[in-house]
């Protein structure tokens, strides 16, 4: 007997699948915009080791974002955004995080 969850994962599958061979009725993709890091990390008034360090990040990668040698992808991407967006707020969301 397959489970509610297997069932629900498969259905998700099948969609991605679906979605990937150009059927775009089935599931939502965001596309998010490019965004300048560096920008994003001043609005925030931190040096880039302080960036890093704030969000987890090698200090390597934030170089190298803001050089334009590498993007960010994925949920790195998405929170460079909300970074860019709303820097209060997300400061605020990391406070008594330590």
């Amino acid at each position: 007997m397959v489970s509610k969850a297997a069932k629900g994962i498969m259905a998700g599958l099948k969609d991605a699948l679906a979605y990937a061979e150009g059927d775009k009725s089935r599931g939502v993709a965001h596309r998010i915009a490019a965004v300048d890091v560096k920008a994003a990390r001043k609005k925030l008034g931190l040096s880039q080791s302080r960036f890093a360090a704030t969000f987890g990040c090698p200090l390597k990668t934030v170089q190298k974002w803001e050089q334009g040698e590498r993007q960010p992808t994925g949920a790195a991407r998405v929170l460079l955004r909300v970074i860019e967006r709303r820097p209060k707020a997300v400061l605020e969301a990391l406070q008594g995080d330590d």
